[in-house]
């Protein structure tokens, strides 16, 4: 082996369990987890990171990176710097809120032009399925999207419309057919129309605009859809837990459904949401704590697959203090480990159960087979996190173009010390290198 780096500390993450380790690294590919004392090989640099753990780079499938076209909400430089700070290692660019969005193949190449050269860490892109580009989704598969997202109720841009349930069945069949992943905004727009409308701060009253009933709904037809089409459905940003017995009996009856949650759901509740507070606004809302008492049961049970973002910023001047008229979407690129950390540490879990919901299986959703895992063969791409240390919110430190958060002034659990790709060291206590992120392709 042409050993280039050894990483080694007392607490490495590997499929195999927490123990101590040295990450022999070979041309950006991890060449072996030796023991915690093994030679390091003639002409290899070791880094000791102590007593910090190592855990694979995070995967994040569901960041609105918004460039080009909005780029002033957000972009390929700022986003993937607040990724690298905060550990991720690979991010999916969601297909809207960019201008053009990513619903051609002639739109993807000027995505893809737009990040190239900008990238911290490793960029992929999903698709859009609309009502009128279904000859568009066999080309965009190809041409190596990871999969179309499409909303069944309106998306809030008028270039990204809903698809109808007619639609999403003509949709589904065609993606069906070469094997591809459809994934799904599920909010019904019949349950939103008939839910009481009032504009103005109080929280309550947007949470009732957008009731769980309209969730389960669209959730219980979409199951429905991959039932009949034997279709490979993902359910976006699970808010509401009233949907989880009716996903897990379709997973155990065979259905090909899976699911994520976010941070904002599974550690932000209604009750402490100021009125007017419209950092916390995203659509899902953030519920009842009870409700996420039930999500985290969800993902201890495996009904639960993933944790990712939903970064979705915008510029301040659209975060008015009117819930009704606010734009819906939280940032929480830089913060998402340190948040479910903090939470998931303080209900029993541990750092392997984040592991397995924030990097491993994301990878796995996205088939990006040479991430999530610390183990021979993958890309050395690496987080490391001191899991004792805690630090207070400050947005002035965010790397976020717009640095709105609703996690402004909580103290949360867990630094991310230095974050590595392919074995460079791409974040170091907050300061970035320079771009060296890849443009990722299915299977590719």
């Amino acid at each position: 082996m042409d050993v280039n780096l050894v990483l080694r500390s007392t607490r490495v993450i590997t499929p195999e369990g927490t123990r101590p380790a040295s990450i022999a690294v070979s041309g950006g590919t991890i060449a072996a987890v030796l023991p915690y004392d093994a030679e390091v090989p003639a002409g290899a640099r070791l880094e000791d990171v102590g007593d910090d753990v190592v855990l694979p780079g995070l995967v994040d499938t569901h960041v609105h990176v918004n460039d080009p076209g909005r780029t002033e909400w957000e972009g390929f430089w700022t986003a993937t710097r607040a990724a690298a700070a905060g550990g991720i290692t690979t991010l999916l660019d969601m297909p809207l809120n960019s201008l053009p969005p990513t619903t051609t193949v002639g739109n993807l190449r000027v995505k893809q032009e737009v990040a190239r050269g900008k990238a911290h860490i490793d960029v992929g892109f999903w698709g859009g399925a609309l009502p009128d580009n279904v000859k568009d989704l066999r080309p965009l598969h190809d041409a190596g999207v990871f999969g179309f997202k499409c909303f069944l109720s309106p998306s809030g841009v008028e270039e990204f419309p809903l698809l109808d349930q007619d639609q999403l069945a003509t949709s589904l069949a065609e993606i069906s057919g070469f094997g591809g992943l459809m994934i799904v905004h599920a909010e019904d727009p019949h349950h939103l129309e008939a839910a009481p409308q009032r504009s103005g701060g109080a929280y309550a009253d947007f949470l009732a605009s957008r009731p769980r009933d309209a969730e389960n709904t669209a959730i219980e037809n979409l199951i429905n859809q991959a039932r009949r089409l034997d279709a490979r459905v993902h359910v976006l940003h699970l808010s509401s837990s009233d949907a989880l017995p009716l996903i897990a009996a379709a997973k155990a009856e065979g259905v090909k459904v899976t699911v994520e949650s976010c941070p904002h759901f599974l550690t932000l509740t209604a009750e402490e949401i100021p009125d007017g507070a419209t950092e916390f606004k995203c659509c899902p809302p953030i519920r009842e704590a009870v409700n996420q008492d039930a999500l985290w049961q969800g993902l201890a049970d495996g009904t639960i697959d993933c944790i990712v973002s939903d970064h979705s910023p915008s510029t301040a001047d659209l975060k008015t203090p009117d819930f009704a008229s606010a734009w819906g979407g939280i940032s929480s690129l830089q913060l998402g480990l340190p948040a479910i950390w903090t939470e998931a540490r303080r209900r029993g879990f541990d750092l392997t159960d984040v592991v397995r919901w924030m990097s491993e299986a994301p990878a796995r959703l996205a088939g990006l087979d040479r991430k999530g895992a610390i183990e021979a063969g993958r890309d050395a791409d690496f987080a490391v996190l001191d899991p004792e240390a805690a630090f207070t919110v400050d947005p002035a430190e965010l790397q976020h173009r717009n640095r709105i958060t609703a996690y402004a002034g909580k103290t949360l659990s867990g630094v991310v010390t230095s974050t590595w790709l392919r074995g460079e060291k791409i974040a170091d206590r907050g300061t970035l290198a320079e771009p060296s992120g890849r443009l990722l392709e299915r299977n590719n």
